[in-house]
């Protein structure tokens, strides 16, 4: 099993209000260098966040909602304390409701 960890929030927050490219492209620069594998993505209206697990969170959210989904619970403490208006969650892969945790609307 793994574990994800994610912010989300609306997706004009995510990718107009707030500079997230510029933190994620800086992100992938230093694991380029260093031979690091990508463990996070950007998901614009993730169907995991629909599922009953998250519907509190979800209701939570403006539509159309976004995530940054990781394995790296860091990363992910990170944007919390850089973004502070964002939901946090995480889940285990494989589960019942989630059959694909990249899988978008």
């Amino acid at each position: 099993m793994t574990t994800y960890f994610f912010i989300a929030a609306s997706e004009k927050f995510l990718t107009v209000e707030e500079p997230i490219e510029e933190i994620l492209k800086e992100r992938m620069r230093n694991y380029k260098e260093n031979n690091k594998e990508i463990d996070f993505w950007l998901l614009k209206n993730p169907l995991f966040l629909q599922t009953t697990q998250f519907v509190d969170l979800k209701a939570k959210i403006p539509s159309p909602p976004a995530a940054i989904l990781s394995t790296d619970k860091k990363f992910i403490t990170f944007l919390k304390l850089r973004l502070e208006f964002v939901a946090v969650g995480e889940f285990e892969f494989p589960n019942a409701e989630i059959t694909d945790p990249f899988k978008v609307e």
